[in-house]
């Protein structure tokens, strides 16, 4: 800095230097997986309803045109769309039964773990390790 900038600084008392500090904060937010799993099945079986509610009123208007106007590509568009919605409910037994799975991994989880143990050795070695503990019999 040149000598005006350190008078300048001095009379508006100013302090020129570069702090750096920073802090971070890190917030870890545990998100517990079954109330997302029970959040997203409510949401996904709401909007299947809803499609599927939807896609009856459209069936209705579809069948009345057909009827009125006897025309086939009236038929096919109600043919469609009764495959269709059939499919959309399709999907909300689909959802009841990945929930169940993934309820079953859960459970599986909480359950506990499994281990695995291995022996490294002769087996002359283990059966004096057992016979010291009392572990074989006679």
């Amino acid at each position: 800095m040149s000598k005006t900038d350190d008078q300048l600084n001095e009379l508006l008392n100013i302090d020129t230097e570069i702090k750096s500090e920073s802090t971070q904060v890190i917030k870890k937010v545990k998100t517990d997986r079954s109330a997302n799993v029970e959040t997203d099945y409510k949401y996904a079986r709401d909007n299947l309803y809803n499609l599927v509610e939807r896609g009856q009123d459209a069936i209705d208007g579809i069948l009345e045109l057909s009827r009125e106007t006897e025309h086939p590509r009236a038929y096919e568009v109600a043919g469609q769309l009764i495959k269709t919605v059939g499919d959309t409910a399709e999907k909300l037994l689909d959802i009841q039964k990945k929930i169940k799975e993934l309820e079953k991994e859960d459970e599986q989880q909480k359950i506990g773990t499994q281990h695995n143990h291995l022996y490294v050795g002769s087996t002359s070695e283990l059966q004096k390790f057992l016979k010291k503990n009392g572990k074989t019999e006679k």
